[in-house]
């Protein structure tokens, strides 16, 4: 088994941001080819309900010198040896496992990875229900152990590694405004996170594996994608965000103007626009399913959701006294629509005393922190210094074919080995 202290610096990302006609933002990647022969030589997974979410370490000589990383990063005394290379960022959905198989297959895990010592197979480690729902397929597919994390650890220990290590990772969004957050981290716990998956978790943080989960709800990213499969026949759940771009949620909700004749309800506060009834409009005798289009099946209802999410979450963060509220997981997908529902629910119900954050890397919490519970392997010191430049971004691979993973962003670094 590999006994490591590990330090990897962010640097050298090279970014597009694009924006679409619907304003979605794309994020682009910058990775290695996937057909590098680059090994990997750390993986971890985080398989859910609906997607499995990789971060794995591949071995790239040539990517840093040894006297660059040197000079830009202070390591330890003792000697070590260096693997340098990249620590890549990918997704598929859980449905597609056998694919997801296949590609870590493919990338060749090599001597590096940690191993049993008793019976000196790969051992990788996984969190989310799919640790456990397929550890035999792991198991007889590519003679892996999946050595099993708790999920709420990896989740929060994964959200303190992003807020305390990359450089402008949160954000907030609202009324089509993104704005980097600069992060006391003196001053971070406690707070909120919103990890939103296939279902809803809301974890009160207090500090470095301290935590309670103290809400949550059944709606979120699986409830989106199953009606949504069923209202619009899409494929994927990506396809299903794209329609939702297209559409006009007026068409298919009932607001607060269709109530009282095209006014506010000025005494409570209520304007015209909004919603009084997510679908209240569908109750029409009149109307079947076929005479709705998709996209405004799709967009009313990604708002139900993302309302609902950032109602609840503002409403648990008051009831603790929490100031700081993060939301996460591969729902938002940096779905401009969805940031915004979510932003605009939290404000309107904290009367603008609170707002909604987002994680860049928001998808892959879970994943982070099973990668940094090699630590208890001996990638001890896992993050010793992390640098990153405040241009850079993480981008979006949409090239992407039908069965591949869906690589995320990759980050130059260097792993220092005992």
């Amino acid at each position: 088994m590999v006994r490591a202290s590990c330090t990897l610096q962010f640097q050298a990302l090279r970014v597009r941001r694009q924006q679409d006609l619907a304003g979605r933002m794309d994020l682009g990647v910058s990775s290695i080819g996937r057909n590098s022969e680059a090994q990997i030589s750390h993986l971890a997974l985080d398989i859910g309900g609906t997607l499995v979410k990789l971060v794995y370490f591949s071995r790239n000589k040539e990517l840093l010198k040894n006297d660059e990383v040197q000079s830009s990063a202070k390591v330890s005394e003792r000697n070590h040896s260096i693997l340098q290379g990249r620590l890549h960022f990918a997704k598929f959905e859980t449905s597609k496992i056998d694919d997801c198989i296949a590609f870590i297959n493919g990338k060749q895990p090599g001597s590096q990875h940690p191993k049993d010592l008793d019976s000196d197979k790969i051992v990788v480690k996984a969190t989310g229900g799919g640790a456990y729902k397929f550890a035999d397929l792991f198991k007889e597919k590519l003679d892996f152990c999946l050595n099993k994390e708790d999920e709420m650890d990896c989740l929060v220990a994964g959200a303190n590694f992003l807020l305390k290590a990359v450089h402008q990772e949160a954000f907030t969004y609202i009324g089509g405004q993104k704005e980097f957050v600069q992060i006391n981290q003196t001053d971070l716990y406690p707070y909120l996170l919103v990890n939103i998956g296939s279902g809803v978790s809301m974890i009160k943080v207090d500090g470095n594996g301290k935590f309670e989960r103290v809400s949550g709800t059944s709606l979120g990213g699986g409830t989106f994608w199953g009606l949504g499969r069923l209202l619009t026949k899409c494929n994927s759940f990506d396809e299903l965000l794209e329609l939702s771009h297209q559409g006009n949620n007026r068409v298919v909700d009932m607001l607060v103007g269709d109530i009282f004749g095209g006014i506010d309800y000025a005494k409570v506060g209520l304007s015209s626009t909004a919603i009084a009834s997510s679908f209240g409009k569908a109750i029409s005798a009149s109307k079947i399913l076929e005479d709705y289009k998709p996209e405004d099946l799709a967009r009313s209802l990604l708002r139900l959701i993302s309302n609902n999410i950032g109602q609840i979450a503002y409403l648990t963060a008051l009831r603790f006294g929490l100031k700081r509220i993060f939301f996460g997981g591969f729902f938002i997908r940096g779905h401009s629509y969805t940031m915004d529902t979510i932003s605009v629910a939290v404000h309107y119900w904290s009367k603008g005393e609170a707002q909604a954050m987002f994680l860049r890397y928001e998808g892959f919490l879970g994943a982070l922190g099973a990668f940094a519970s090699y630590n208890k392997q001996g990638l001890d010191n896992f993050i010793q210094l992390m640098q990153q430049d405040p241009k850079h971004k993480p981008e979006f691979d949409s090239t992407a074919s039908e069965g591949e993973a869906d690589e995320y962003a990759s980050i130059d670094c260097s792993v220092y080995i005992d």
